[in-house]
């Protein structure tokens, strides 16, 4: 999480309440992962800081939030790198795991620690894998 201004847990936490508040469906195409969400007021905003915040996390992903009549659509994609395909799957998958419950969050950081691509952590001017306890806990 090298300049995110929040932690891994709080993101996770923020999506969810995301997609109970608008989401609609997803799809994938050739270059990425795409959610599809109610363009209800302040969704737009929401979801452009949401993956402004991703990408100061996860700068190997890319988002494009646009609005298309009553759709919010934020297409996700990634570079040409097996554990970062593997990351853009977790994330088009995150709308059907629910992560209400810390077993869940706990489920969701366990299918990331899989995919190979570490969680970091930066302290002062040293950026370092992040401890499991500092993923679980969060750490700013």
């Amino acid at each position: 999480m090298t300049s995110a201004p929040d932690t891994g847990i709080e993101r996770l936490a923020e999506y969810a309440r995301l997609f109970e508040t608008a989401y609609l469906g997803r799809d994938r195409d050739q270059t990425g992962a795409r959610w599809l969400l109610r363009a209800d007021p302040g969704v737009e905003e929401w979801a452009r800081d949401l993956a402004e915040r991703e990408y100061a996390c996860c700068a190997f992903m890319t988002s494009t939030v646009t609005r298309e009549g009553d759709l919010v659509i934020w297409h996700m994609t990634t570079i040409d790198d097996e554990a970062a395909t593997a990351v853009l799957d977790l994330f088009h998958d995150l709308p059907l795991q629910p992560l209400t419950k810390p077993s869940q969050v706990e489920d969701a950081l366990d299918r990331w620690s899989a995919t190979g691509v570490p969680i970091i952590t930066r302290e002062e001017e040293t950026v370092r894998p992040a401890t499991p306890e500092e993923i679980r806990k969060g750490r700013r």
